[in-house]
């Protein structure tokens, strides 16, 4: 399973950087589409065989969940990624704007921070219904039993998140206009 996840990780970045150099350099827009659109394949493929190798009699345990959470935020945060990733490379390699970090008022700094808790929640909630369904779809009860404490660590995640996200950013000395 670790070489699976592995696999799935790299194989994320190789799908992006093709795409990428397929739109940019080889002027393959098609192509680039694509490769790009293969970037939610690989969660399947990750997925599948997560479930191959639990009703297979794989007893499930740390890189089984893991698998669950790397679907979760994959899809979630993976088409933000690749803007990013586009960009950049754009930039770099076909004469694109440079990327900016924008100045942000401090509420716009508070809403981005709640939207990216607001991601990491559909991201948990996603992995945690991963969970679920290989807990009560695939394998024995005393096979899925490890799956069950990444339930909470989803709960500890979103938590984590909120006090320094959110939290944070509401807490925070606000900044005094300058030049009034």
């Amino acid at each position: 399973m670790a070489a699976v996840i592995a696999a799935g990780e790299i194989g994320f970045w190789v799908f992006i950087a093709a795409g990428l150099l397929a739109r940019y350099l080889l002027k393959l827009r098609r192509t680039s589409l694509v490769l790009l659109a293969m970037t939610p394949v690989i969660d399947v493929v990750v997925l599948v065989a997560t479930v191959l190798d639990l009703s297979h009699g794989g007893k499930g345990g740390m890189l089984h969940g893991l698998a669950a959470v790397y679907l979760g935020f994959s899809v979630v945060f993976g088409p933000a990624m690749i803007r990013w990733a586009d960009v950049r490379f754009a930039y770099r390699f076909a004469g694109g704007p440079k990327p900016v970090k924008p100045r942000r008022t401090q509420a716009e700094k508070e809403r981005y921070e709640w939207r990216e808790w607001g991601k990491c929640v559909l991201a948990c909630g996603i992995a945690a219904g991963v969970l679920v369904l290989l807990i009560f779809v695939v394998g024995s009860p005393e096979q899925t039993k490890p799956l069950q404490g990444w339930l909470p660590r989803m709960g500890v995640v979103t938590a984590f998140w909120f006090v320094f996200g959110p939290l944070w950013q509401l807490l925070s000395p606000k900044e005094e206009k300058v030049g009034s």
